[in-house]
């Protein structure tokens, strides 16, 4: 019989010194990790069995989050190890065995600079009020640069700021602000209740940490209309997509509401990627949206179509496209054409600018 939090203390070790991102446990392969954006199984570790796999699943949850897990048959959650290393975790079934993926929280939050993300961002972080959203595929790096932004307002304001987050990932320490962060599942029933709740809680700043429901999407347009800024993220490839996922979340009744409650409140939207660095590591190649009186206009007509339009040619305004972004990486020696193609939506265009 293993024991198994020593096994994992083991593997977070790994993990720790070879600077990964990710731990993943699956039945019939080595335990695997992620540096630089690529998987590198433990060769010199034994192959996991079905047995290794529901015994990391006891090491890695509380009784009651097991329970949870087997009768939902995947979990979110969050790790912390004796050690302090803080993860992500969500453990789920694939084939009638179970299967793990943690991916690290480092416990210092960085700067807009460290992160190499542009310093325009800074202002959003200044607003009063708004909608502020970071967006992109899984794993680009969406939750770091809203604890950037979070972070910079606890250091320099006196605000009350709330997180709403399924699990909660960066621990923030009060400095100006207040900060409260409140865990889906444990602290509150789902995202929808806890916004609404906000409202009575006498608060400046909103993350919310996914936009899951068109209840929460309401909701959190509603505070950043009333007087909030509001932080979060959508699963979403650009600006113009993340307009168009957001109004057709809703009924067809409710959308024209949705359009100009979106084209009064939206701050901005940030798509990021991160893109495997020629010298090691990755660096972020973004787009960045500003809700301009010629934006808004789009959103509320109908024609969020034309706002990667807009976006290319609005550099004057703060605007950045993606494909300039890529090709600035590129003519700085950052990263490679090839990487730069590979992570383009418009490579015909991007062609054009390398």
């Amino acid at each position: 019989m293993n024991d198994y939090p020593t096994l994992l203390k083991k593997y977070i070790n790994v993990l720790a010194h070879e600077g990964a991102s990710d731990l993943h446990f699956s039945v019939g392969a080595h335990p695997t990790v992620r540096v630089s954006g690529s998987l590198a199984p433990m060769l010199k570790e034994a192959v996991l069995t079905h047995e290794d796999t529901a015994g990391f699943v006891k090491a890695l949850l509380t009784p009651e989050q097991e329970k949870r897990f087997l009768a939902q048959q995947e979990i979110d959650f969050a790790y912390e190890s004796p050690d302090g290393f803080r993860f992500r975790g969500n453990a789920f079934f694939q084939r009638g065995t179970i299967g793990i993926a943690l991916r690290l929280i480092p416990k210092v939050i960085r700067t807009v600079q460290e992160l190499n993300l542009p310093e325009i961002l800074i202002s959003f972080a200044r607003k009063s009020q708004g909608f502020f959203l970071v967006v992109g595929p899984v794993g680009q790096g969406k939750t770091t640069t809203l604890a950037a932004l979070i972070e910079m307002i606890n250091m320099e304001r006196m605000e009350h700021i709330i997180t709403i987050e399924d699990p909660i990932e960066y621990i923030f320490e009060p400095k100006q602000s207040l900060v409260e962060q409140r865990e889906v599942g444990i602290d509150t029933k789902d995202f929808a209740s806890a916004l609404k709740s906000a409202f009575r809680e006498d608060v400046d700043v909103i993350l919310v940490g996914e936009m899951r429901t068109p209840e929460t999407m309401a909701a959190a347009v509603t505070a950043a209309e009333t007087g909030h800024l509001v932080f979060s993220t959508l699963h979403t490839n650009n600006a113009a997509q993340t307009i168009d996922r957001i109004i057709d979340t809703f009924p067809g009744s409710q959308q024209d509401q949705i359009r100009m409650q979106l084209a009064s409140s939206l701050a901005g939207i940030f798509s990021q990627r991160l893109v495997p660095r020629i010298s090691g590591g990755l660096i972020p190649a973004y787009e960045l949206l500003i809700n301009t009186k010629a934006v808004a206009n789009l959103i509320r007509e109908k024609r969020s179509h034309e706002i990667n339009t807009v976006i290319e040619t609005g550099s004057s305004e703060g605007m950045v496209d993606m494909n300039r972004s890529l090709a600035e990486l590129v003519a700085r020696g950052e990263i490679t054409p090839e990487s730069a193609f590979e992570y383009s939506l418009n490579p015909n265009v991007l062609q054009k600018l390398l």
